[in-house]
């Protein structure tokens, strides 16, 4: 059946082939999730390649195949035919794929539970008391809806109350007891949906029952941020809410309680383990676009109704038929900027910078002002002296060096997590034996690094090197022995040459699948 459906694949590339070709690449990831697709056409004089056609239902059908052949769910392939209609297919595990979207090369898992921890694991807890007050937030619920009714020209028909019961049992199911505010509104009513549209009270977010409150805040993804893989997470940062230290950096927990939704994958929630600023039952934003980092909303659901009170005295909201929505302001989930340049005033707030196509070296020392700035990227730009990271918490560093005292500056640095570096010729890598909390290096646009070095970083997790690089890496023995995932950056390797190298690497590349065959293509 394999076979089969590897005639299916070949014939339709052999068939929507450009004229000229001279081979088509295809690399291919399955899982119940779906499939990403990538390769392409390459032509017998050199120019430029042509991507490939769609035919997803053959390729589905081969995936499929091979998934019920080799008893797996998740597959990397890679297909490689040429005009005469000869194939090769090769097939393994999903821990070995080709890297699509952006970079190139191969990269392999090597432990495929192994997570990288969460800033806000490591923050300090809030001591302070909750900011929310039972009594002035039923009165202010009722003012808010009589405020609306005076708006619409009609009062807004909710559901009954929860029970004390159903409260109770709800919080059970939580293990975690809800803010008195917020437990004095559901007293009120259970939601806002008496039908099938839905009130939306809290600023465009639907007031959910406490069934569906607890499904969401128990669902997947909620108490945790969904691991996106080792591509996005080696160097990804968390930024902090505003004001500073009162929500947690991380992408979900289990403190967080999801009471509205926007029926968009983003939810408000009342938080019940904020940070050390932060109080008890405040409300944040958080869900699917907030994986950057959760957004300080109002310490507490009193106070969120206070200010909903506000905005419909001073008209900030939205009035359609049968419903109307308080409008307010958005707040960043941290200030972010990509520019050509530092300039001279750098806002305090700044906590990522890209910047790109700098005419000439770039000084560092004016992002000193932002005294929060934890993710630092040069892109196509340089600089000669990172003395200035000293002063400041950055996490995540891309950058080109050019010259100066190297990577001396960030001897020691408390904060560092993830690097990547680019350089005209060899570079000292002993300062990051003393970086703490270094986790994710890419060197493959670096020069050789050093084995003995790299062999000493315990704590990283994640290394991109080119073909040339890992050959000296391994041929010394100074992989690193923490290693849960790396990447071999050539853009010409095949699955084979991949899997030789994750071999070496420790993976078991024993059970890889290959089938090589010709098809009547027509193609000479």
């Amino acid at each position: 059946m394999v076979e089969q459906r590897v005639r299916a694949v070949v014939e339709v590339l052999a068939a929507k082939a450009p004229a000229g070709w001279s081979q088509a690449v295809l690399h291919c990831r399955a899982d119940r999730g779906g499939m990403s697709l990538a390769g392409g056409y390459l032509r017998a004089d050199g120019s430029p390649g042509v991507s490939l056609p769609r035919f997803h239902p053959e390729l589905r059908a081969l995936t499929a195949a091979l998934s019920e052949d080799r008893g797996r769910e998740a597959l990397s392939l890679e297909l490689r035919t040429r005009p005469s209609g000869e194939y090769r297919l090769v097939v393994c595990e999903d821990a070995v794929h080709r890297v699509t979207g952006s970079g190139s090369g191969f990269r392999v898992v090597l432990d495929p539970a192994a997570r990288l921890s969460r800033p806000g694991a490591r923050q300090e807890a809030g001591t302070a008391g909750p900011a929310g007050d039972p009594e002035l937030a039923v009165a202010r619920f009722r003012a808010y809806m009589e405020r609306r009714a005076a708006v619409l020209g009609h009062p807004e028909k909710l559901p009954p109350p929860a029970s004390a019961a159903a409260i109770d049992e709800a919080e059970r199911r939580l293990g975690r007891r809800l803010p008195e505010d917020l437990r004095a509104l559901y007293a009120l009513a259970d939601g806002d949906r008496t039908g099938p549209r839905p009130g939306y009270l809290f600023q465009g977010s639907t007031w959910l029952p406490l069934e569906h409150l607890v499904t969401a805040s128990t669902a997947y993804g909620a108490a945790e941020q969904p691991w996106a893989g080792w591509g996005l997470e080696w160097d990804a940062v968390i930024l902090d809410a505003d004001p500073a230290e009162t929500v947690r950096r991380c992408g979900g927990h289990p403190g967080w309680l999801r009471f509205a939704s926007g029926e968009d994958g983003n939810y408000l929630a009342v938080d019940m383990a904020p940070a050390r600023h932060g109080r008890p039952g405040q409300i944040i934003r958080t869900g699917r676009d907030h994986d950057g980092g959760p957004v300080h909303v109002a310490d507490s659901v009193t106070s969120l109704l206070g200010r909903y009170l506000e905005l419909l005295d001073q008209g900030a909201y939205e009035k359609g038929e049968g419903h109307l929505r308080v409008r307010e302001p958005g707040r960043a989930r941290g200030h972010r900027e990509i520019i050509g340049s530092v300039p001279e005033q750098v806002p305090e707030a700044l906590q990522a910078v890209h910047i790109n196509d700098a005419d000439g070296p770039v000084d560092l020392r004016p992002l000193t002002a932002a005294r929060g700035l934890r993710s630092i990227h040069l892109n196509r730009s340089s600089t000669a002296d990172l003395t200035p990271l000293r002063e400041l918490p950055v996490e995540s560093l891309r950058v080109t060096l050019d010259g100066g005292s190297g990577l001396a500056p960030l001897a020691g640095h408390p904060h560092l997590a993830s690097l990547g570096l680019v350089t005209a010729g060899p570079v000292d890598l002993t300062p990051l034996r003393t970086v703490p909390r270094l986790h994710g290096l890419d060197l493959s646009e670096a020069g050789a690094p050093d084995p003995a070095v790299l062999s000493e970083l315990h704590g990283l997790r994640y290394l991109s090197l080119t073909r040339s690089q890992w050959d000296t890496l391994l041929d010394a023995g100074g992989v690193p022995p923490g290693l849960a995932a790396a990447r071999v950056t050539d853009t010409g390797s095949t699955l084979d040459e991949a899997l030789a190298w994750s071999a070496r690497l420790g993976l078991d590349t024993a059970h890889a699948f290959r089938l090589t065959g010709s098809v009547e293509t027509g193609g000479g």
